[in-house]
């Protein structure tokens, strides 16, 4: 760790004020990047902006720092974080999309201003950080992003906002990656774990789901294999960092699994089984498919029955 990988380059990392945003800020820092630490959040008894406190062990380490507490998911949050990198430290070579909110909620209860608030903070805040990052990373010929999608996004009860927003992320990265790579602007996501999902205890009608979680054990996204101890976000930020520098010069477009002493490659989407047919496809003939794929269905629905016992899905 003593050579700095990142030196004379600048970050931006979003919701740095804490969690696993501010570990990538704090090795950015410590690799010789200069970092803008964004959070809009404040500390609970003395109000004062998270980033604040960041900044300050950055700078206390030697490091340059400097924080913003703009709204990334306005207009105008957004362009300003990107121009107080440009304004404090001349350039921008990287964006870390870390910042995001959840408002847990059963479907059939949630607003329009839950669903709204969510992709607000986690969809439409990355894509305004990348749309006014370009203009500086394409003078450059050069430019990194990382965006920060979630397990949530294969499937989350109570979550469906949070999750739609994070595979948004996910979309985004690939597109961005394609557009963009030809100037020298790579663009990757990862799926981080730091904690599980299932220790959080939400209020009122969500809580029913929580006997959900734990009886589907390791088939539950979030607790596989029953490993407790997960790791902190401290494991997260080396791969997210090192997707910064030139060793991953070569990389682009990829979504990336990291949490505890693991780091992994997620497959890409892809169509697992093709049926054809000359002609077409028409109702009676893929009604003559359904006793079939009843059988499959069932046969997994009892396989994941015995795995978890009695107890009812």
């Amino acid at each position: 760790m003593a050579k700095q990988r990142l030196a004379g380059k600048v970050a931006i990392v979003t919701g740095s004020g804490q969690g696993i945003g501010r570990e990538e800020a704090l090795l950015l820092a410590n690799q010789g990047a200069a970092v803008v630490i964004n959070d809009i959040g404040h500390e609970r008894e003395t109000r004062e902006p998270t980033a604040n406190r960041t900044v300050a062990e950055i700078r206390n380490a030697g490091g340059k720092a400097v924080a913003d507490t703009s709204n990334g998911a306005t207009m105008e949050g957004a362009a300003h974080l990107v121009n107080t990198a440009i304004s404090e430290f001349g350039r921008l070579d990287i964006l870390i999309n870390n910042a995001g909110l959840a408002r847990p909620e059963e479907l059939e209860h949630m607003t329009e201003q839950q669903w709204d608030f969510v992709q607000a903070n986690n969809l439409r805040n990355a894509f305004l950080m990348i749309k006014h990052a370009i203009p500086h990373f394409k003078r450059q010929r050069a430019g990194v992003v990382v965006n920060t999608g979630s397990e949530s996004g294969l499937g989350h009860p109570t979550m469906a906002n949070y999750s739609a927003a994070k595979e948004g992320v996910l979309g985004l990265t690939r597109s961005a990656a394609r557009e963009l790579g030809r100037f020298g602007i790579r663009v990757n996501a990862i799926r981080p774990r730091a904690g599980s999902v299932g220790a959080q205890r939400f209020s009122g009608r969500v809580s029913k789901w929580q006997p959900l979680m734990d009886a589907l054990g390791r088939y539950w996204l979030a607790d596989r294999g029953h490993i407790k101890s997960l790791a902190g976000p401290d494991r997260i930020a080396p791969l997210v960092v090192w997707l910064c520098t030139d060793a991953a010069a070569n990389v682009n477009g990829r979504t990336f699994w990291v949490g505890n002493d693991d780091v992994g490659l997620w497959s890409e989407p892809e169509v697992i089984r093709t049926l054809t047919r000359p002609g077409g496809w028409d109702l009676d003939s893929l009604d003559e498919l359904a006793p079939e794929r009843l059988t499959f269905d069932l046969e997994n629905l009892f396989l994941l029955k015995d795995s978890i016992g009695d107890r009812e899905l």
